[in-house]
């Protein structure tokens, strides 16, 4: 590859121009050798010298080969299911299923594959091309690294009249934004002039959001649509659901009637696992839990009352502040409530009154968090009060395992998305703590003071290596941690269910122990009460006796006076 570069520069820039001519060499000086310096030179031997392959030249270029590269995306449909089945329900998979194994041709296809697939497994159990003659024993890399987090940014809410960041949302393709909610918490002391809008932001832009939500009311909720990384979901100060679609701008794409709205703020909204991808239920404080489709979003669909006794009156329901949705249990949902109270329901029940199913109480405050741990969902996190408590839906009575009581109020939690042993829980002083649970019982694995406000909620990204706080001021700090805090460990799979089960067993023999002392104490209460009744039943009984004692002797007397009056002359 021949390179040619043209100089283009004036003559006058580089001096005169040379003209050269054949002449006699002359001599102009000669310089005779120095006997000193001859004694002074050492040889050197051997002698290293570095040169280049190619020439030395004055300008010179080299060029490799181009690489271009190219992103591409691929539609995937998990087994190749037919467009008229959604592979996420159960129920339409084991119907097709059915279907399908009632076919003759598939019981022929199965028989045909079944020769080809014996004669596979034989040639294998012969001949094992995967297995490894030369094993060494694994070691498990044991680090005295401990768990740490550093702050990667910090995103302010851009208004002057400071508000607080009530909800964080991670945008489900890459986790490359972030949606947050701004209100004012504090009842009618909403300050003058504040603003209701809310932003979306780019992790890597920090000094300006991305895009302006505005509601008609302060967001206290704010969920992006897994399915759809375009919609979000929010709930009102007012009790109105809102949505928008951010490809159309920063309004509403569709809003809830009030009348048909909640009465007071919606603390929760989640998404539902369907097959539109439009559904989504929402709860609050005024004891309702409501289920929406945003295509038809003026009203709810189904309506559940948080009333415990079961008689459905809206007045003695429990005030939703926090809920709970795993779409592998789809028909089970759970609800944190201000009482301290958890309420865990089936939506598929026959009746209204049966779709509550039972209670967990164990919090003197309100469950601001609400999770089910993502590896055992028998199990569940709440945080309220000065405590995060772990529960089992087998023992009902008490939680399993508990912190201790700070001395500051626990405002948010979460579990990790990649160990089953840690979840990060908030504090109104600003701090952040890890807690490990295989690493530490006591005490938190990692305190982390991340602002001098409150932190009002906390969001884990689904890879577990950033954490996002909100603050009063409405502060959001994102956060990264440590491979100790973010990656799964050797020891977790083995450990973690075991103490779960442990804790388990040990709070069902308590649970049982309890039960036997109440009884005892039921019995000797009632043993009281019947010796109670047996002394009044005596003492009435000899009350009784006396009277028909001292009217005998009265009607003696005076038949004798009577008698001794006849005697006399």
């Amino acid at each position: 590859m021949e390179i040619v570069y043209v100089y283009l520069k004036k003559r006058s820039e580089f001096g005169k121009q040379c003209n050269f001519s054949d002449r006699q060499a002359e001599l102009n000086i000669d310089i005779p050798p120095n006997p000193e310096l001859a004694e002074q030179f050492v040889e050197r031997s051997p002698v290293d010298t570095g040169i280049q392959c190619s020439a030395t030249m004055s300008e010179h270029e080299a060029n490799t080969e181009r690489f271009e590269m190219e992103t591409r995306g691929v539609n995937h449909v998990e087994g190749g299911w037919p467009k008229d089945v959604n592979p996420m329900e159960l129920e339409q998979t084991i119907r097709f299923r059915k279907k399908v194994e009632k076919d003759e041709n598939y019981i022929n296809a199965i028989m045909q594959l079944g020769s080809i697939m014996e004669h596979c497994i034989k040639q294998n159990n012969a001949i094992d091309i995967y297995q490894k003659y030369f094993t060494e024993e694994e070691e498990v890399e044991v680090t005295d690294e401990a768990p740490s987090a550093k702050t990667i940014n910090v995103f302010r809410d851009p208004q002057d009249i400071k508000r607080s960041a009530t909800h964080l949302s991670w945008h489900p393709d890459g986790n490359r934004k972030l949606a947050i909610a701004y209100s004012c918490l504090n009842f009618q002391r909403a300050p003058m002039g504040m603003s209701s809008d809310s932003y979306i932001w780019d992790l890597e832009n920090p000094n300006k959001p991305e895009l302006t939500l505005k509601p008609p009311s302060p967001l206290i909720t704010l969920e992006y649509n897994p399915k759809d990384s375009h919609v979000l979901l929010g709930g009102c100060y007012n009790g109105q659901i809102a949505w928008w679609d951010i490809r159309k701008g920063s309004l509403v794409a569709e809003l809830s009637t009030i009348e048909f709205s909640h009465r007071d703020p919606v603390y929760g909204t989640i998404w539902l696992q369907s097959k539109t991808g439009t559904e989504c239920f929402s709860a609050s404080t005024d004891g309702q839990v409501m289920w929406w489709d945003i295509r038809k979003i003026s009203e709810p669909t189904e309506i559940v009352v948080l009333d415990i006794t079961r008689k459905e009156h809206l007045e003695s329901a429990l005030g939703a502040i926090s809920l709970e949705f795993e779409s592998t249990l789809p028909t089970k949902f759970m609800v944190g409530t201000e009482q301290g109270i958890v309420i865990s329901c089936n939506r598929k029940a026959k009746t209204a009154a049966e779709k509550i199913v039972c209670t967990f109480s164990g919090h003197h405050g309100p469950i601001y968090a609400l999770q089910r741990n993502p590896f055992y969902p028998k199990n569940f996190l709440t945080v309220g009060d000065w405590t995060a408590r772990i529960w089992s839906e087998d023992s009902r009575e008490s939680s399993i395992m508990w912190t201790k009581y700070h001395m500051a109020y626990l405002t948010d939690g979460a579990w990790s998305p990649v160990r089953p042993a840690v979840f990060f829980t908030t504090k109104m002083d600003g701090t952040l703590d890890i807690w490990d649970f295989v690493f530490k019982q006591c005490d938190p694995a990692l305190s982390l003071k991340v602002c001098d406000e409150a932190l009002f909620c906390l969001r884990v990204q689904d890879n577990g290596c950033f954490i996002a706080c909100g603050s009063q001021l409405g502060t959001a700090t994102l956060l990264e941690l440590n491979n100790l805090a973010s990656m799964l460990q050797l020891s977790d799979p083995n450990i973690q269910p075991s103490m779960f089960e442990r804790e388990t067993h040990r709070e069902k023999i308590l649970e049982a122990r309890h039960r036997e002392m109440r009884l005892k104490e039921k019995g000797k209460a009632e043993g009281k009460d019947e010796e109670e009744e047996l002394s009044t039943d005596l003492e009435a009984l000899v009350g009784v006796a006396e009277e028909e004692f001292l009217d005998v002797i009265f009607t003696e007397m005076k038949r004798r006076e009577a008698e001794a009056m006849r005697k006399q002359p």
